[in-house]
Parts: structure tokens; sequence; C-alpha cells
């Protein structure tokens, strides 16, 4: 699909936001019903796209917990406050005095999981008046663009993901890969995964959660995950989504990273997160 297509047997508008990842899907209402075909639709622009979004949605939290449930069993948030009591539900915050803010870091949520969140859903309660938006890059793009020998090396690698770096502010220090009991949470996963709809290819390593290869020491891999943590940066694989109330994103954590964009201070910004489990990496 290109410039704006709907798609068929259903009212939904689909418009690409570049030619790497992204799509706006318009004319529907979330809280309504809807045909299978919408429901259907949504999910293959998702696994197209990398990640869509929806504006002028009015949502209450059951609403947009159901929203998720239909793509997928939904699990509780890690690390975030229950919204009303619903545990599937996380609030992701940032107050008119505070300056750090959530996310503000490429990553993939939850990587060190042994299955990571196949994928997330926001939706975005209050916006500043500017700024605070979300890139998103596509990891699929990031692969395909690689030369065949650097492939090559990257097939079969596997690579450690930990949390613990989330924990300490995204310290750069080593992390201890042995006493496991001391740590959240870490995993291993193959460093080039295959996208269980289609086979099609992605880098599965993100700045925020990886360590270093498995079998290497965090210094031998920091030239390989550097370079490949800069080559993703391509302004080509990234679209940029700018936020008003009502907004939601829904992505797919397989194929993208996300960066939350802190350059509002002084401005209250509150979303509302819900994240679907995952199938097996194949």
């Amino acid at each position: 699909m290109t410039g704006m297509d709907k798609a068929i047997g259903t009212t939904l508008e689909i418009h690409p936001m570049t030619a790497a990842i992204g799509a706006e899907l318009l004319n529907v209402d979330l809280a309504a019903a809807q045909s299978p075909q919408t429901w259907n639709a949504i999910g293959d622009a998702l696994y197209r796209y990398g990640v869509v979004f929806f504006r002028d949605q009015v949502l209450t939290p059951a609403q947009q917990i159901e929203f998720a449930r239909r793509f997928g069993d939904v699990s509780a948030v890690p690390l975030l406050g229950d919204v009303d009591g619903y545990a599937e539900l996380g609030e992701v915050r940032k107050e008119r005095d505070q300056r750090d803010a959530t996310g503000n870091i490429w990553h993939t949520d939850q990587s060190a999981r042994a299955h990571p969140v196949r994928a997330t859903v926001l939706l975005a309660r209050e916006v500043p008046a500017v700024g605070g938006d979300t890139c998103f890059v596509s990891m699929v793009s990031a692969y395909e663009a690689l030369s065949d020998g650097m492939k090559r090396t990257l097939e079969g690698l596997r690579a450690i993901h930990s949390e613990a770096r989330v924990l300490t502010r995204y310290s750069t220090a080593d992390v201890n890969l042995v006493d496991e009991a001391r740590q959240p949470s870490q995993a291993t996963h193959p460093v080039v995964i295959r996208l269980p709809e289609d086979g099609r290819k992605a880098l599965y390593v993100n700045p925020s959660k990886t360590v270093c290869f498995e079998g290497w020491t965090q210094k031998e891999s920091a030239g390989l995950l550097g370079f490949l943590y800069q080559h993703a940066q391509r302004l080509e694989f990234m679209c940029r989504f700018r936020w008003r109330e009502g907004s939601m994103a829904f992505w797919d954590n397989y194929q993208t990273w996300h960066y939350a964009v802190n350059d509002y201070h002084g401005q209250r910004r509150l979303m509302h997160r819900t994240v679907i489990e995952s199938a097996l990496f194949r």
C-alpha cells in the first residue's frame, strides 16, 4: 500500500508514514464494535508496517485492555504502577518538575525476558503542548541494508539481554552475568530473528538491554554492537510520531525499536501502556 489505501471489506484507511516503517490507520473507532475484517486488517497492518497509529480514540482502561486481547494474551506491565486497579495497564508518566523520562533511549520492550512481549499498545491520556514525540526504527529494514558479509557474520550469533541497565538508569558499567539471583531478569536471544508471520529477518539487539554476544566479553562485543546501533539509527529506517490526546500507537517489538523524546521539561505527559505476550522465536 502506498499513499492512502482502504483495507478490503472495511472503511479503514491506511496512510503509510515512510517507506520503511509506520502507518496511520484512520476512520476507525476502537471503542465501537468492528467487523472481523477490520480487526484482521489492523493486525496485518501491524505486521507489515511495524507500528500503526490511531487518532482521537476515547477508550476506558477496560476497552484498551480488550483491544490488546484481540491480538494475544495480555500480561502485567512490570516497573510501572497499575491504572485504576488494572494490573494489565501500566502508567507512563512525567510530571512538570521531573527531568528524567521513561523510555528516552533506543530500546525494545522487555527483551530481557525468556519470551519477550510481542507487541505494545500506548494510549495518550495527557500530552504536552509541544514536544514528547516518539521515534520508531524498522529493524527489518536495518537488517536488509547490511552487506551479505555482515549478515553471514551475525547468523548464528546470540546476545545476552539484561534489565540491570534499565534499573541502574542505563549504566554502561559491566553487568554481573553469573549471579542470576541478584539480577532482575536476563535472557539470551538470536541476534537475527525471523518474524513468525512471513519469515522476514530482523536484528534483535538494542542499546538499552543488550549486554554482549554469548561467549564474548562486553569489551569484545562493544565494537560490533556499536556499529549495529549506529547503523540502525539511520534516518531512512525511521518514523516520528507526534502525539495528541487520544492518539494510540500499536507496535511490534520483534521488528522495531522506539525512543521517547524527552524535550518537554516543565510539562506533564501521561500515557497508558498494555503489552501483548509473544510467540516463540523460530
